[in-house]
């Protein structure tokens, strides 16, 4: 079992342990992998893409409001060093229609000073940015999302985690690796799925 695999059995876990095992059976039972296609052509614009989120969209292909068998599913996948805060993830189409970030430009070249906390393991010229984004939060990204960082600081690591946080604004690296990030949220037990997030 790869750790993607891992991941997923124990998320599922965490669903059923919080009550929410009809929601989670229910998007288990339509939900597939990425397009072959759709995956070679986000490997060919992030080549340097972790093979475990590789395979975590091998298994399913998003869950932020993504289509599977004619019904839309949000569902609260991935967390962060947030405590108790969900994430959804990002189909790979998704993931490669991202184009650019320009709203973030002004934050990697330090336009805010010290208004905005910055990670000194974060590359301070945007033009020479490589992230992957991969993931938004629980009200559509508004809040905070989460990148791969393939263009770390010298003091960084190659593929770290960047979590963006809005107001207060904050860059911040969570993890050295995803295959760290997703390690990091198991043994935090999946503290991100609880039923409050669920009731209507």
């Amino acid at each position: 079992m790869n750790i993607a695999q891992e991941y997923i059995e124990g998320l599922k876990k965490a669903y059923h342990d919080n009550g929410l095992g009809e929601e989670w059976d229910a998007f288990a039972a339509v939900m597939h992998g990425a397009d072959k296609t759709d995956l070679e052509t986000l490997q060919k614009l992030y080549p340097e893409m972790p093979e475990s989120l590789i395979q975590l969209l091998s298994i399913v292909d998003g869950t932020y409001w993504r289509e599977y068998e004619g019904k839309q599913y949000g569902i609260y996948f991935l967390g962060s060093d947030l405590e108790e805060y969900p994430y959804y993830l990002l189909s790979s189409q998704e993931m490669t229609d991202i184009e650019d970030f320009d709203w973030l430009k002004d934050y990697i070249d330090r336009e805010f000073g010290e208004d905005v906390e910055i990670d000194d393991k974060i590359i301070d010229d945007a033009d020479k940015m490589c992230w992957l984004h991969f993931s938004d939060c629980m009200n559509n990204g508004g809040t905070s999302q989460l990148f791969i960082d393939f263009s770390p600081a010298p003091g960084g690591t190659k593929g770290q985690i960047v979590r963006f946080l809005h107001d207060p604004d904050e860059l911040a690296v969570i993890a050295e690796s995803f295959d760290e990030y997703l390690q990091m949220l198991m043994e935090d037990a999946y503290c991100f799925i609880h039923n409050d997030d669920y009731d209507d």
